[in-house]
């Protein structure tokens, strides 16, 4: 069995023979995650970039950058003129390939590949397995800062690949919709000591942790992607829309959703950070929808 959509994907040595091209774009666009009172404090991973990265490759940051920093929230899509912006100004032009990965967990690439996506770019991949694959591949790596000329990216937002507060609460009451959590079960749950302020799940959301579809830090075998995606509903409802607690994680499951063929799937930006926020917005407690 193969994915549908398996381009979204780039194993190290097919990457390591494009190494050179002038056309190619790398991106680490690692961030490390340390538990805080409330969910998780995010840093970035310029160091370990600095420390190690693929020859020719360039820092993505996440955390500032390619977020938009007054929502309180974190990793808050920007608006598209900022985000095309940063794009431009990380030097990606609309017919470079991009590659992007992480030095640690998969889903920072999986968000970067999101958000190129979302403002149009048509030639994004992510490295399945990320640095790490990449080293055990005997690959050779680069210390210190790499750049690429800035330039001029014109967005086309692809509007759909997110949905806001609005759009998630009108999800709620429409069976077209499958909700997918990508937290852990006892995130989901609320019975872990992990939790974004006041725990359970959004109500009729369906239990998808993102580890499910894993194998170490690459995606996990088609069939076991199918399966996993299958037993949650997603591959039989005519759009999904995946969250986590800041739009991040989530991200594994959309594009778990995309290389099996989905064709109508966004992630919800704001997450659990944003609703959480008012008491009123339900909660369900348990291993139920």
């Amino acid at each position: 069995m193969h994915f549908v959509n398996p381009d979204y994907l780039i194993e190290p040595a097919e990457l390591a023979s494009l190494l050179g091209r002038s056309a190619l774009r790398i991106f680490d666009a690692t961030v490390s995650l340390v538990p805080a009172e409330t969910g998780y404090r995010a840093e970035s991973g310029l160091v370990r970039y600095r420390e190690a990265h693929i020859p020719g490759a360039a820092f993505m940051d996440l955390i500032r950058t390619f977020s938009d920093t007054t929502t309180g929230l974190g990793f808050t899509l920007p608006g598209a003129a900022a985000l095309a912006q940063a794009i431009g100004d990380a030097g990606i032009g609309a017919d470079d390939q991009v590659v992007v990965y992480s030095s640690g967990h998969l889903m920072w690439a999986t968000r970067a590949f999101w958000l190129l996506r979302y403002a149009g770019h048509d030639h994004v991949r992510v490295l399945n397995g990320g640095l790490t694959a990449w080293q055990a591949a005997g690959r050779p790596i680069r210390t210190g800062d790499e750049t690429y000329p800035a330039t001029t990216f014109e967005p086309h937002i692809r509007a759909a690949m997110f949905t806001d507060l609005h759009g998630m609460q009108q999800a709620l009451a429409d069976p077209a919709v499958c909700t997918v959590n990508a937290l852990s079960p006892e995130v989901y749950e609320g019975t872990g000591a992990m939790h974004y302020g006041r725990r359970g799940h959004i109500p009729g959301s369906h239990s998808l942790h993102y580890d499910r579809l894993l194998s170490g830090q690459a995606f996990a075998a088609p069939e076991t992607v199918e399966a996993v995606l299958r037993e949650a509903g997603t591959l039989d409802a005519p759009r999904v829309i995946a969250y986590c607690g800041g739009g991040i994680s989530a991200t594994i499951d959309a594009l778990a959703c995309l290389l099996m063929g989905h064709p109508d799937v966004a992630v919800y930006d704001g997450s659990m950070s944003e609703w959480v926020r008012d008491p009123d917005r339900p909660l369900t407690l348990g291993p139920a929808p």
